[in-house]
């Protein structure tokens, strides 16, 4: 049975010349033998899909903290929608869909309870050992603690792809100098997609909770890049699609019109919502969870090691493998685990 090679076969075949074959992947941290059924890629992205991990991010803060209701988006809903628009532009500009889903599904991994709110704290934690990001801490996540500590053993290329998707409020397209540009066009594809994924649903999920109102500013982006949402992402991919440069250097672009839209839309996203008093006011509370939940490990040294580290603490440092812990959370059993370690609780006689 030789259905890995058929598969590889045939990515020669319908792929174009820029695609990342599976066959010529650059290889894994550690020799593997490879699945008879599947090629290198999608091998990754079962991978992940089937790590604790991943399911973790169900339950992870996308930008509301904890909200009531059913239609907010979590860290998990937003990686599948990354994953559905990255696949869409990968299959139009005949891209491997494999690799792409497999990026997708990891670029979060390594994402805090409670957003960007925990990574700060964790960032401010290990200030005086590079601090922390969560891209690192995603490719962390895959290389090291998953599988208790073995790790999941991912091809460089999906590494890659996680490891540069993140953009902050810096550049949308990664840059040679800094070497945060993907190898990859696939990379590029994620990189690009994630950054049309959370500024659409994080209108969305805005406008619902009453934090956003459609005023003059965001009115005039809405009516360059789409009024509705489900319109806001086909203009966005169809645009993607058609400006995107295959040539002697091949990159996933937009046309400069959608670009500067999409930039300015997310700059108004920071400053309307990311950085809102009202979204963040709870936030400030969650970090402190995280600042007393790691002192109290730290000062609880043989009680961490014994009851809390599992077998996924890889770090022989404690600060580093305490903060392993604290970022694999989720935002309820952060706050779950700090009510049992500091609200005290009354005896009863029944």
């Amino acid at each position: 049975m030789k259905i890995r090679e058929e598969t590889e076969r045939i990515e020669h075949i319908i792929l174009c010349e820029y695609a990342t074959f599976s066959d010529k992947s650059k290889g894994r941290l550690r020799e593997e033998r490879p699945c008879p059924i599947r090629a290198a890629f999608q091998h990754d992205r079962d991978k992940i899909l089937h790590s604790k991990a991943f399911r973790r991010l169900k339950h992870k803060t996308q930008v509301f903290l904890a909200p009531v209701g059913d239609h907010y988006r979590t860290r998990l809903t937003h990686t599948l929608e990354v994953s559905q628009i990255a696949r869409t532009i990968a299959r139009a500009l005949r891209l491997n869909e494999d690799l792409t889903e497999a990026i997708a599904l990891g670029h979060d991994l390594g994402h805090t309870p409670f957003g960007h709110a925990g990574e700060r704290v964790l960032n401010n934690i290990l200030k005086d050992k590079g601090g922390f990001h969560h891209t690192v801490q995603s490719l962390r996540v895959v290389d090291l603690i998953e599988r208790d500590g073995n790790g999941l053993n991912l091809t460089y290329e999906t590494r890659d792809g996680i490891l540069k998707h993140s953009k902050g409020k810096g550049n949308i397209y990664g840059q040679k100098e800094n070497n945060s540009n993907p190898e990859t066009l696939e990379g590029e594809i994620v990189r690009l997609s994630d950054l049309i994924a959370y500024v659409n649903h994080d209108i969305d999920d805005a406008l619902r909770a009453g934090i956003l109102q459609v005023d003059e500013r965001l009115s005039r982006l809405l009516n360059i890049i789409g009024k509705t949402h489900s319109e806001r992402i086909n203009n966005l991919v169809i645009d993607t699609i058609q400006n995107s440069i295959f040539d002697k250097e091949p990159h996933i672009r937009m046309s400069d019109k959608m670009y500067i839209a999409l930039k300015e839309l997310r700059d108004y996203l920071f400053e309307k919502v990311y950085e809102n008093p009202i979204v963040n006011a709870e936030l400030v509370k969650a970090q402190r969870v995280i600042e007393e939940l790691y002192n109290y490990f730290i000062s609880h040294k043989d009680e961490f090691y014994e009851r809390y580290s599992m077998k996924y603490c890889v770090s022989e440092e404690l600060d580093r493998a305490v903060v392993d812990y604290i970022s694999g959370m989720t935002d309820g059993f952060a706050m779950e685990l700090y009510e049992k370690l500091f609200i005290p609780r009354g005896w009863s006689i029944y």
